[in-house]
């Protein structure tokens, strides 16, 4: 039996929108959300149908070095989440994530044209680590242009790390059963 979950539902001020998407999402039989709280440097409920663990997500967007301080396990921002998440914005900042930090998923950006190759060494560091890579499907049902960067984005990263530590996730504001059988 497959157990569906969303790890990345974007937070918002508006508490009884996100207490509808999850209770939609319990509804269709997920089992486990995550709540997403996403930090730009640069610039508890349950559904109704059945109990779903809802757990906390920190999601640091990276465009230099010295960003990454953020990251450590010493950091009392990070103590506070249940996952941490990095977004690296250049290929020497995608290399220290998969060797360095100490993080739990390395989102990447899906909807342009990748700006760097994946390369093998450091996406085998990171799945020894146990370090998953994040493809976010939504922009692709958006446009035909971002479904091929999608498309071509994750397969590139797949064939690098042969399937291994991928998750699929929406993205999304509100969860609708297109989510689920995209999941499927």
């Amino acid at each position: 039996m497959a157990l569906f979950g969303d790890l990345n539902i974007v937070n918002t001020t508006d508490k009884r929108k996100l207490k509808n998407v999850i209770e939609t999402a319990a509804h269709l039989g997920y089992s486990t959300v995550a709540i997403n709280h996403v930090v730009n440097l640069q610039e508890k409920k349950q559904g109704k149908s059945k109990p779903i663990k809802i757990i906390t997500r920190l999601t640091v967007v990276v465009s230099e070095a010295s960003h990454c301080n953020e990251l450590r396990t010493t950091s009392p921002r990070t103590r506070l989440y249940d996952l941490v998440a990095v977004h690296p914005k250049t290929e020497k900042l995608f290399h220290t994530a998969c060797m360095t930090l100490d993080v739990d998923i390395i989102e990447i950006i899906m909807t342009e044209k990748q700006q760097f190759h994946f390369r093998r060494p450091p996406v085998n560091v990171a799945i020894d680590r146990g370090i998953v890579f994040e493809l976010v499907y939504s922009p692709a049902i958006k446009d035909s242009t971002m479904r091929r960067y999608t498309i071509s984005n994750s397969l590139s990263l797949m064939n690098i790390g042969k399937g291994k530590n991928i998750i699929i996730s929406s993205g999304a504001e509100k969860v609708s059963v297109a989510c689920i059988e995209m999941s499927i």
